[in-house]
């Protein structure tokens, strides 16, 4: 299974469409996508992973390592998704302490616009 990656902007927030397996193999394209967003002052992101069918750990580092990049610049990341088996992973690792994760991009959006 491959990886699909699609950015858009919706309310001023970027919106990154993740479909597929975000793992070893395909966490780089992820990482440079988001750095990328990054270095062209996209500060608000929202991580649509509804599609998302398998993610292990270096796919987690680079959620991680995207949330610390746009903290920097007083930025956010929040997750979509609703599969409870990648939940799963999330709860387990702690990390829903970390990100805000929500059922809807709406949703997200919402809740990003209530905390300006």
């Amino acid at each position: 299974m491959d990886l699909k990656l699609d950015h858009y902007s919706k309310d001023g927030i970027e919106v990154v469409d993740v479909e597929g397996e975000i793992d070893v193999y395909t966490a780089p394209r992820l990482r440079e996508l988001l750095i990328e967003l990054v270095n062209n002052r996209f500060y608000q992101l929202v991580v649509n992973m509804e599609k998302v069918e398998f993610l292990d750990s270096t796919g987690l580092g680079v959620l991680v390592g995207g949330l610390k990049r746009v903290r920097a610049h007083d930025g956010s990341l929040d997750l979509v998704c609703t599969q409870e088996r990648i939940l799963k992973i999330f709860r387990i690792t702690g990390l829903t302490k970390v990100f805000g994760i929500h059922d809807t991009i709406d949703e997200a959006i919402a809740a990003r616009r209530s905390e300006k």
